[in-house]
């Protein structure tokens, strides 16, 4: 079994947020599981061989098996291309659980994964439901709550101001009974910090101590939602600045950062 750590949409050298990358590892999903919560980082992709593309990826967190984990896909960019010696050809995997196709390619320092939108659950979004899981009853909003995928549904709510955004500490678990219930994959909150540059925090985990660093499928969606390029930072709170950019091509979104490995892994 071969484990590589990456550190995935470090908005500078030696930030980002952790996957592990595992070739040849356990083949069950019950013991991929196990693995995924022995480790101390917050995602694992394990890349297997298919019969068209590139591979098949699959994706845990140290709680749940999921259909797509943009920055672990990340990290396994980087451990491909840096096994291929060529950049100007595309890699192509799909995921287990959807058959999802992901299109990797890199562009200078940076990777990045091509999606498609993806259709959301037909599910009734309000300014009164984004207050009720966030617990904020006089909350103001930015925009209208929305619903928005490339491949895990996020409930998207735009925040005004940066210090709402960071001053959250919501009800997390009625958060993930709220989107187990409806097929939604947890709220991310923003706000906007500039022209097309946002702020963002991602609430899908019980451990608060397990917020994400960085959510490429939550800026991926917010791009979609848009329909246009986007910057998106995030975890600069927690310690670790990242920086996720995004593009809209031909009906594309593309979601890409920085991608580097951990020294001695």
């Amino acid at each position: 079994m071969q484990v590589h750590t990456v550190r995935c949409f470090g908005a500078v050298a030696g930030c980002g947020n952790v996957a592990l990358v595992i070739e040849g590892g356990p083949a069950t999903p019950a013991a991929r599981q196990a693995f995924a919560r022995a480790q101390p980082h917050p995602a694992c992709v394990f890349l297997d061989p298919g019969a068209q593309g590139d591979g098949i990826a699959d994706y845990y967190y140290p709680h749940a098996r999921s259909p797509l984990c943009l920055h672990a896909t990340l990290g396994a960019a980087q451990v491909l291309f840096a096994r291929a010696g060529q950049a100007d050809q595309d890699i192509v995997l799909a995921t287990v659980m959807r058959g999802q196709p992901l299109r990797l390619c890199r562009q200078g320092d940076d990777f990045f994964v091509a999606l498609q939108p993806q259709s959301v659950p037909e599910v009734a979004v309000d300014a009164a439901l984004a207050a009720w899981l966030l617990d904020q009853p006089e909350l103001r909003l930015a925009a209208a709550p929305v619903l928005a995928s490339v491949g895990s549904p996020k409930l998207l709510i735009e925040v005004p101001e940066r210090a709402t955004l960071l001053a959250l500490r919501p009800p997390l678990e009625r958060i993930l009974d709220w989107g187990r219930a409806h097929g939604v994959s947890g709220c991310y909150v923003v706000c906007r910090i500039g022209a097309d540059a946002y702020e963002g925090r991602n609430f899908n985990h019980l451990d608060p101590a397990m917020e994400d660093r960085a959510t490429g499928v939550a800026a991926g969606a917010l791009a979609a939602h848009l329909g246009r390029a986007i910057t998106l930072h995030q975890g600069g709170a927690l310690g670790a600045p990242c920086l996720i950019r995004t593009r809209v091509e031909d009906g594309a979104i593309l979601v890409g950062g920085r991608a580097e490995p951990v020294p001695g892994n």
